[in-house]
């Protein structure tokens, strides 16, 4: 599926996600604009009814690799977890991450080079049990700091497609992430995918500090969660935003 006004470059590279679970957080809006970084050219945060969000969503990377080609050695299975919120830059919405961990050191440097983002080496754990997933991740990333999860999640409901306006297509129906490099310009990656097939989650937290290293505590209050199980994504190359 494409967003409107937009031009995918392609060809790409593409992967499937696996066994995922958005686990989102309303969030003080200045807490989370304090920490985006100055770009050129500038963006803002984009918020869902005055209110920010904060995702943490833990899935497993397969089938990665460039279109038309073989997988990628050391990078075509690997679990990932990312801590993102949402934003709007030169008029776009999209994403945008504050951490990346991933357990193919691979993967970890392909991305911090070629596509300006913050991965970071982690010892994971994936393991399916029935419908659900036990999943486990401590960041071993030298200078990354200490960022751990420890979660059990499962789907409690059918598979549904996210209704425009709604809040579970705000958080998840995202064709677009943005990244900075060292020296603040702003890129963006277009991505192209079929529409989430969502499912209602639940989810137990036996460990999540993947925020303390941005020096945000997660809210008291449950999660909004969501979970599925496979979708097919082709990523294009980073252009200036």
């Amino acid at each position: 599926m494409n967003d409107p006004g937009r031009v995918p470059r392609f060809p790409s590279l593409r992967m499937s996600w696996c066994d995922l679970l958005f686990a989102h957080w309303r969030m003080d809006p200045e807490a989370l604009r304090a920490l985006l970084p100055r770009t050129d050219p500038p963006w803002e945060l984009d918020l869902w009814n005055g209110e920010a969000w904060i995702g943490i969503v833990p899935f497993r990377m397969t089938n990665v690799g460039l279109t038309g080609m073989p997988g990628l050695p050391g990078a075509r299975a690997f679990p990932e977890l990312n801590v993102r919120t949402y934003v709007i830059g030169g008029g776009r919405p999209g994403v945008w991450f504050f951490s990346l961990d991933a357990a193919s050191w691979l993967a970890v440097r392909g991305a911090r080079i070629g596509f300006h983002l913050p991965y970071f080496d982690a010892r994971m754990h994936c393991e399916l049990r029935g419908n659900g997933v036990r999943y486990q991740s401590h960041r071993t990333h030298r200078g990354g700091g200490t960022a751990v999860l420890e979660v059990d999640y499962r789907p409690i409901g059918d598979v549904f497609r996210s209704q425009p306006g709604s809040l579970e297509h705000w958080l998840t129906e995202r064709y677009r992430l943005f990244a900075a490099d060292s020296r603040g310009c702003l890129y963006r990656g277009e991505i192209e995918h079929q529409p989430w097939p969502l499912q209602p989650a639940a989810a137990e937290f036996a460990t999540c500090n993947m925020t303390g290293e941005l020096g945000l505590a997660l809210p008291a209050e449950s999660p909004h969660l969501l979970f599925a199980r496979q979708l097919d994504v082709r990523a294009a190359r980073l252009v200036p935003a």
